[in-house]
């Protein structure tokens, strides 16, 4: 008998239990919770602090066209004469001046060859200062009557000649000049290396780029923009730049759409400048935000929210009582936040005095 009522009371236990399981998942056992847009009567007086509403405002909605940081002019630096590489004097991310000098090659065999023009011009300076010798004693002899009008012709020619041959040895010594010159690569303008692509013992060859450089005119934003929106893109325009990594946006101007669309995308490329800032490096990653229409939305100043715990909550005033109510926040427009619920825009909020935050 006493092990049936035992089992009796185990079995309403388990009832009983049951039941309080469905009614708290039910949400009938909410004590304390705070919903969004749930307030509770704080006090009459007038606390310390800036009185603000909540504006009800229309935000743009935007394309987000994904695209890649690249330098306005990219220029390949080159050597114009083979060579082996001897050192190399910049860094990727290294600022260098217009002039300065980025590599050296092994000049050995220009310096020879300017030698050796030098050793020409001077063999050749010889023979038009023999030439020039006889053509005047050629010239005083046919004053005398010495010589004849043939005798002068020849000298003259013999100068002629002496004189070609000195300014194309002239020329070969310049040309030898220019060369070993070529073995020390400067930089052409002003600006950042980007990247290092090749190392001291690697053999430079006209056409094959050593360095990569972006000249100093900044940065732009490369994206790829659907067909059926670049009709809202024109050149000049300013639109804002998202960059997620760094947290924060930018105005840039549309410089260029390349009138051709990718067939395998349909997409269209559109070139916006960015401002100068040194934190932005080309590669980095950012989005173009086109305009698309507009949207409904609640702004109020970011200093009204207060954390607690997790909640973020605001101080309002409803049927003249100071309350306060939980909201749910969106994205920063500037110094203001969205409100995505709790508020239905044109409350009174309070932004609490410094001390008073709390």
């Amino acid at each position: 008998m006493r092990a049936k009522s035992l089992k009796l009371m185990t079995v309403v236990a388990g009832c009983l239990a049951l039941v309080a399981l469905i009614l708290y998942t039910g949400g009938f056992f909410t004590f304390g919770k705070i919903a969004p847009g749930w307030v509770r009567a704080e006090t009459k007086a007038e606390p310390k602090g800036e009185m603000v509403k909540a504006r009800r405002v229309e935000l743009p909605v935007n394309y987000q066209a994904v695209g890649t940081l690249r330098p306005v002019s990219e220029i390949k630096v080159e050597s114009r004469v083979p060579g082996r590489i001897l050192s190399l004097k910049v860094e990727p991310g290294q600022m260098v001046n217009d002039g300065q000098e980025l590599v050296v090659l092994d000049g050995r065999e220009y310096q020879a060859r300017l030698e050796q023009a030098r050793q020409g011009l001077a063999e050749t300076r010889a023979v038009v200062q023999r030439a020039r010798s006889e053509h005047r004693r050629i010239k005083q002899l046919l004053e005398g009557q010495a010589a004849t009008q043939r005798q002068m012709e020849q000298a003259t020619e013999a100068l002629e000649r002496a004189l070609a041959q000195e300014a194309q040895a002239q020329r070969q010594v310049e040309q030898a000049k220019v060369a070993l010159g070529y073995t020390r690569v400067s930089a052409p303008v002003s600006g950042r290396v980007l990247k290092r692509l090749a190392e001291p013992g690697d053999l430079a060859l006209p056409g094959r780029p050593l360095l990569i450089m972006e000249a100093g005119r900044g940065l732009r934003l490369e994206a790829l923009v659907p067909e059926r929106l670049v009709g809202r893109v024109s050149p000049g325009q300013e639109l804002t730049v998202d960059l997620p990594a760094q947290g924060r946006q930018l105005t840039a101007k549309v410089e260029q759409i390349v009138p051709s669309a990718d067939p395998a995308t349909r997409t269209f490329l559109v070139k916006a400048n960015l401002p100068r800032a040194p934190e932005l490096f080309a590669g980095m990653y950012g989005r173009l935000l086109i305009p698309v229409g507009k949207r409904p939305a609640i702004l109020i100043p970011a200093r009204a929210i207060r954390k607690v715990g997790q909640l973020e909550m605001v101080t309002l005033k409803q049927d003249g009582v100071w309350q306060r109510a939980m909201v749910t926040t969106g994205r920063r427009q500037g110094d203001s936040v969205e409100v995505l619920s709790g508020l239905k825009g044109g409350e009174e909020l309070l932004i609490p005095a410094e001390g008073h935050g709390r």
